[in-house]
């Protein structure tokens, strides 16, 4: 697959699914919806169906909802601002929503087909702390430190967890429930603890969907860990990547296979889903602030300061992605 197609599905799917999700909500509390678009620019097909039209447009970076009353004065009762701020709300976070159910549904498909590690060891490690403590192959690891243990990433956690320090391994060896004190140590190469097997790979339903939630659980905690970095004055503006550098990530990712197509579009989504809830106006998060402020007060904001706070954020992000263009994506390829 080619790194350009790769790209261009992954955006269409991340933000398509993400407007499909404020189009659904709409529908479902009875806002007016005009339009729903595939696609940017011209119009290469339409049909209009009920109230709504349907367009396919030539360019296939994204698509967009089009609500009676959201960016205009409207008396239609069922316009945007004319139905109660509750299903304002519900509309405007339908679409981070849908991102992370698709991060979701993405990682389940990784694990689910892949498999993922278990709790029985499959192999341990000569002269590691696990071989140590006697630890030998078909031990079913079920609690680090009295905390169950159903899968290699619970037992990784829990690890991680202790910091170093020993553990207690509550081992299931022939039906038979035995104790482990045991020092994990420290890996270099993995840069966490260890204490030195592999387990046996498994399948199943309910296990790959609890991991797919962590695993995006792990992704959203790695992009606030940013705004930690922030505000501990640790981050600099090289850490993140602007379109140019993000299409090259989705490039390089998808040019590998389709499961790692499938991996990289959990990761965008779960990043788009995020950001768009900074509260910052023309992001979902910031109309999503200003409809809280709404039900706080009584009534909106006027239109003209809300046209004003917009078309401010709108600036920040557009300044921000050229800074990020020009010095971090077009700096790396010119290195």
């Amino acid at each position: 697959m080619s790194a350009l197609i790769g790209s261009i599905i992954v955006f269409l799917l991340v933000v398509l699914l993400h407007e499909f999700g404020h189009f659904s909500v709409a529908k479902l509390v009875g806002i007016k919806v005009n339009e729903f678009s595939v696609g940017m620019g011209p119009k290469i097909f339409q049909k209009t169906k009920g109230e709504t039209k349907y367009s396919l447009r030539a360019l296939p970076i994204g698509g967009f909802v089009a609500m009676e009353g959201e960016d205009e004065e409207s008396f239609d009762p069922r316009s945007f601002n004319n139905v109660s701020v509750f299903k304002r709300m519900a509309v405007v976070l339908a679409g981070v929503t849908m991102n992370f159910i698709l991060a979701i549904f993405c990682f389940f498909i990784l694990f689910y087909f892949i498999g993922f590690g278990s709790n029985i060891i499959d192999t341990v490690i000569k002269d590691s702390p696990a071989d140590a403590a006697g630890l030998t192959k078909g031990d079913k690891i079920v609690g680090v430190n009295y905390v169950r243990t159903d899968n290699l990433n619970d037992i990784v956690e829990e690890i991680s967890k202790n910091n170093g320090k020993e553990l207690n391994l509550n081992i299931l060896r022939n039906n038979e429930s035995i104790n482990k004190k045991i020092m994990p140590k420290f890996s270099k190469e993995e840069n966490r603890y260890i204490i030195g097997f592999s387990s046996t790979r498994q399948r199943s339903f309910l296990g790959s969907f609890s991991l797919a939630f962590k695993q995006t659980g792990e992704v959203v905690k790695a992009i606030f860990s940013v705004f930690s970095l922030i505000r501990d004055g640790k981050f600099t503006s090289d850490m993140i990547s602007g379109p140019i550098g993000v299409i090259s990530i989705i490039g390089q990712e998808t040019s590998k296979g389709f499961l790692y197509l499938v991996q990289i579009l959990a990761i965008i989504s779960a990043n788009l889903g995020v950001m768009n809830l900074i509260p910052i106006p023309g992001l979902d998060g910031g109309k999503f602030f200003l409809l809280i402020i709404e039900s706080i007060r009584g009534k909106a904001i006027s239109e003209k300061l809300e046209m004003k706070l917009t078309m401010i954020g709108y600036g920040i992000l557009l300044t921000l992605m050229i800074y990020v263009t020009i010095f971090n994506d077009l700096g790396r390829l010119f290195k």
